[in-house]
């Protein structure tokens, strides 16, 4: 199977750039497998679809404010992602320009964070670094920090109302535990009164955490799939959590997940442990046609990058040609593409 097998093409006017002044207002295509269907609605329909024999499982990762803008002793300027903390001061990032920076390299954010590189990590692009700081660093980081957003949202001018704006937006509702670098988009059209909704209809709600990095968002440099390695990413299930998935697929409830990365947590737990267990562990688990999957039955997610995982992923669960297909009627009817646009729901 060949990476190219999964290239679209995608007028660049329907990359989304802002989200929906209201979160609900997204358009949604919903995808019915069984009678294959496509059908137009909004986010806020989603209550018509899920009921009491519905299971949602949410991802509750809450982003940090990793893109740091800094400079060099030689003043040139360096931007840094954070991606996953080592220990309390050492941190995995990507560093750009890179082509200078050597092992002692040191890079001054603000009077309250210096970084100082360590060492090249073999993953491709990865540096390990140590950060130097007095007080809270999540605090230091909410203050001289900036969202990660996407390369193809263009902010040419960071206002601090824009930057704001990301930060509340770019972000679910239910966003409770930090550590992610990029959020978990399908959960970006859900609100406080549609979750209260979905309950008072008798809809399940159960919690995950998966920390979106790289195995989310990093590119496929090479043709085969096969040959693809994901990133390793974290994730936890609390026992509350497992009881509930449990539960609920014991009673033969309907599992909808919300997002890719909640479908390869509650996947890669079943894998490891034969049903989902409470747990804290790694997840470099690659969904690709054809894949049985063994927990989830429904998703709910957004449109994504040509010749990405996260395509290939949704192409597992409703097949790639009707996938594919979708895309074109998404495309015709000028859906919004990617983090801040419109979503699908697959039944």
């Amino acid at each position: 199977m060949l990476v190219s097998d999964f290239d679209y093409n995608l007028p660049e006017e329907l990359i989304a750039q802002l989200p929906t002044e209201k979160r609900e207002n997204s358009r949604m295509l919903v995808l019915n497998r069984k009678a294959h269907t496509i059908t137009h609605k909004h986010f806020y329909d989603i209550t018509e679809y899920l009921n009491k024999d519905t299971l949602l499982v949410l991802n509750n990762t809450k982003v940090i404010p990793a893109r740091l803008y800094g400079y060099k002793d030689t003043g040139a300027k360096i931007e840094i992602l954070l991606l996953e903390a080592k220990d309390e001061n050492h941190w995995s990032c990507l560093i750009k320009p890179s082509k200078r920076i050597t092992p002692s390299t040191k890079i001054s954010i603000s009077e309250d964070l210096k970084i100082k590189v360590s060492e090249r990590l073999e993953d491709d692009g990865e540096w390990l670094v140590e950060l130097i700081y007095n007080g809270q660093l999540s605090d230091i980081l909410h203050k001289v920090g900036n969202i990660p957003l996407p390369p193809y949202i263009e902010r040419k001018i960071q206002t601090e109302a824009q930057k704001n704006f990301d930060m509340e937006r770019y972000q679910t509702v239910y966003a409770k535990q930090e550590g992610s670098v990029a959020a978990p988009t399908a959960g970006l059209h859900f609100t406080q009164d549609i979750l209260d909704k979905l309950k008072a209809n008798g809809v399940e709600i159960a919690y995950v955490t998966l920390n979106v990095g790289l195995g989310t968002f990093r590119p496929v440099k090479c043709e085969n799939v096969l040959d693809h390695k994901m990133h390793s990413e974290t994730f936890e299930i609390t026992e509350e959590n497992a009881d509930i998935i449990n539960r609920a697929r014991n009673n033969g409830k309907t599992i909808t997940a919300v997002g890719t990365t909640t479908v390869r947590t509650l996947e890669t737990a079943y894998k490891k442990y034969g049903e989902i267990k409470a747990c804290k562990d790694h997840s470099e688990l690659f969904i690709y046609p054809p894949y049985k999957f063994n927990v989830v039955d429904n998703l709910i997610t957004n449109f994504h990058l040509p010749k990405s995982t996260l395509l290939m992923l949704v192409s597992a669960m409703a097949g790639k040609d009707f996938i594919f297909e979708a895309y074109e009627n998404a495309i015709a009817n000028k859906y919004r593409f990617f983090s801040y646009g419109d979503c699908m729901y697959i039944e």
